[in-house]
């Protein structure tokens, strides 16, 4: 790190284009583009695509609202899409019902670190002629039929947030082997600048840079850069850590009555960003109640997955979701990060067969 602010490189340089270059190569895609967040990723891909008023993006309901609010921004119309109940992924049988004379493009999710079911969906794409873009913004690292997420769809955009496995506490990468539209991204992320800040200095200083297109201000700086690359060289580590809290919690949770762990199909590997259980819904507590008990017993839980078209901007649009509705409402997250030993995680244990034990 020092010797990244020795550098005289706060944002646009060697460290940023390292970064770039090795997660472009961990997902087996051709280019990778550091932006600021997730959001703002999402949102200069579908602007770059073209995308607005008019055009529909298929996205699940199921998912932090930034998957629809970048729909929402670019002036498109989200239409929202149900899930399959076992992994809380978009349902691709859904996605058939709903395409429209208006649908433009599928954003499916890879929830909770879990890849979805993305042949699937690729596959209805080349036969619709609609594009994909890939809301991986929780599975960095997590493989797909062995193979790492990010060299599957045409476009997929990962977050870097701080409660991803790799984080440079806010940012974003966008992968692609598109590298027409790699080199368009990098111009609308700093403004429309026709060089990068890297080649402007690097290079003749007379050769100055023009700005074809209006931009935005959507970096990443050179120090997050470097903040990320140490964190790739312990990918595989921070995912084992992870691996292991979950095969706990599932080996101790799979013959419990009252809560449900998390299905994993055989095909898919993740990388375990959050351990999301749901909570039946005729046991003796319902999910805010066993939240409260944990929380009385110290322990710190979230809830599950949102559901989006649940929410005051979208609840006009009329939705109805089934298993959406029911896993936004029955699911909680347990306590899931790579600094979990064995001790806490029995903790976590015991405490949830105390709360069931009580008369």
């Amino acid at each position: 790190m020092s010797k990244v602010i020795g550098s005289g490189w706060v944002v646009g340089g060697p460290r940023l284009l390292e970064f770039e270059q090795r997660f472009a190569a961990l997902c087996g895609a051709e280019h990778a583009v550091g932006v600021s967040s997730w959001t703002t990723g999402a949102f200069l891909v579908l602007k770059a695509l073209g995308l607005g008023p008019g055009d529909e993006v298929m996205v699940p309901s199921l998912t932090f609202i930034a998957s629809v609010n970048v729909i929402t921004h670019c002036g498109a119309t989200p239409v929202f899409v149900d899930i399959d109940s076992r992994t809380y992924n978009i349902d691709p049988a859904d996605v058939v019902h709903k395409i429209g004379p208006r649908t433009r493009a599928i954003l499916p999710v890879d929830q909770l670190g879990l890849p979805c079911e993305i042949d699937r969906i690729l596959s209805l794409a080349d036969q619709t002629g609609l594009i994909v873009i890939q809301d991986s913004a929780c599975s960095f690292g997590s493989r797909f039929r062995g193979r790492m997420v990010g060299g599957f769809a045409p476009i997929t955009v990962f977050s870097l947030h701080a409660r991803k496995v790799v984080t440079t506490g806010e940012g974003g990468m966008i992968v692609t082997n598109d590298g027409a539209l790699a080199k368009r991204l990098r111009m609308l992320r700093h403004q429309g600048m026709s060089l990068t800040a890297f080649e402007r200095h690097s290079g003749d200083p007379t050769t100055f840079e023009i700005y074809p297109e209006v931009g935005y201000n959507f970096r990443i700086t050179d120090i997050q850069a470097a903040i990320g690359l140490c964190q790739l060289d312990r990918l595989d580590d921070l995912i084992a850590r992870r691996t292991r809290v979950a095969r706990r919690y599932i080996a101790a949770l799979s013959n419990n009555e009252f809560i449900v762990p998390p299905h994993v199909p055989d095909h898919v590997t993740p990388n375990w960003q959050s351990f999301q259980v749901r909570v039946k819904a005729d046991g003796p507590l319902d999910r805010n109640g066993l939240m409260k008990a944990l929380h009385a017993e110290g322990i710190a839980t979230r809830r599950g997955v949102m559901a989006s078209h649940l929410e005051p901007p979208y609840r006009t649009l009329g939705m109805r979701l089934l298993n959406t509705e029911a896993a936004a409402a029955e699911c909680l997250q347990l306590p899931m990060h790579s600094g979990m030993d064995d001790a806490q995680v029995d903790i976590v244990l015991a405490a949830l067969d105390r709360i069931y034990r009580r008369p």
